[in-house]
């Protein structure tokens, strides 16, 4: 059951999160930055494959660990580690790779992946404790 809460609570959590960042800076980051080479629409299949998959990445290796060693700041710590290095692997592959690419959106989005990562850890394992009364 303390799975499932965390998978959900992370899900949900997260994704409220990048709907927030990505209407707010789409137009003020990306759209700009990108332009010509983004889609019109965005494909639902890899987006929705994302969405299902990085919060397993997260309850593994961040809220998990975390759990058993009883600590939410490890939780926001492991998460933020988590999110900078997911982010980065994206990230510093475009700036290496994509003409239009650029350096601020590379720091721009690094930052706000690791920051979105550890909220999410975090309240991840809050929703665990809250349900399992640790």
């Amino acid at each position: 059951m303390a799975y499932l809460v965390g998978y959900f609570s992370m899900l949900i959590s997260f994704g409220l999160v990048d709907a927030c960042w990505l209407s707010v800076m789409g137009p003020r980051l990306y759209r700009p930055t990108l332009g010509d080479i983004l889609l019109a629409d965005v494909r639902l299949g890899p987006a929705v494959a994302f969405y299902l998959m990085y919060p397993v990445g997260l309850l593994v290796f961040a809220v998990l660990p975390a759990m058993k060693a009883n600590s939410l700041s490890m939780a926001a710590g492991s998460g933020l580690l988590f999110g900078a290095i997911a982010y980065a692997t994206y990230d510093l592959t475009n700036y290496a790779t994509l003409r239009n690419w650029s350096l601020q959106l590379t720091v721009a989005d690094m930052a706000y992946g690791a920051l979105a990562s550890g909220l999410a850890a975090t309240i991840s394992l809050w929703a665990i404790r809250a349900v399992s009364n640790v």
